[in-house]
C-alpha cells in the first residue's frame, strides 16, 4: 500500500497555490508530481482540509468474518497447521 504525503507538505502546496502560483509550479517547487498538486486542490476545497483520505478496505468485512472465531481457535490449538489443512477443516 502506498503512503500519503504528509499533512505539512499538503498544507504548504495548497498555500503556495493560494498565493497565485500554478499547481505545476507548486509541484516543481516542492518536488512532487504534477498530478498530486493538481488533484490535491479539488479534494481539499469541499472539506476545507487537505487531510488525506483513508486508504484500504473498511475493517470488519470479507468472506471469512463468519469463520473468524473457528480459524483463530484452530490455529491457536495447532500453530503448525498449514493453509491447505486449515482449508480442509473449514470445508468439513
Amino acid at each position: 500500500m502506498t503512503q500519503s504525503y504528509s499533512l505539512d507538505l499538503r498544507v504548504r502546496v495548497v498555500a503556495f497555490v493560494d498565493a497565485s502560483h500554478s499547481c505545476r509550479a507548486a509541484a516543481r517547487h516542492f518536488g512532487v508530481s504534477d498530478s498530486f498538486a493538481i488533484k490535491l486542490l479539488p479534494c481539499q476545497r469541499p472539506s476545507g482540509s487537505p487531510t488525506p483520505a483513508r486508504q484500504g478496505r473498511p475493517p470488519g468485512g470479507g468472506m471469512l468474518v463468519a469463520y473468524g472465531a473457528f480459524l483463530i481457535q484452530t490455529v491457536e490449538a495447532e500453530p503448525a497447521i498449514t493453509i491447505p489443512e486449515l482449508a480442509a477443516r473449514l470445508h468439513q
